[in-house]
């Protein structure tokens, strides 16, 4: 059966408090983009609490890389529409 939501949302802001001390070991700047890479992670809380053959932090890895390709995506996107527009 799949994790709840409400647990996968425990256990995502439970694994930024254990990473708390690496983040403040961050740069300012780098500590913007590791909040940015968890709420990226917040985006598919949903798809997260329904993957029952990965570790949770395999999924949340997954949901992560899943938000940078769509970036990139984007601005490849917006590249190409400056290159021909």
């Amino acid at each position: 059966m799949g994790r709840t939501v409400s647990t996968i949302t425990q256990y995502l802001n439970e694994t930024e408090a254990m990473l708390s001390s690496f983040r403040r070991a961050l740069r300012r700047s780098d500590q913007y983009i590791f909040d940015g890479v968890f709420a990226s992670a917040r985006k598919h809380i949903t798809a997260i609490s329904q993957s029952d053959s990965l570790l949770p932090f395999e999924t949340v890895l997954l949901a992560i890389l899943l938000e940078q390709a769509r970036e990139i995506a984007a601005l490849r996107e917006e590249l190409e529409h400056h290159r021909h527009g």
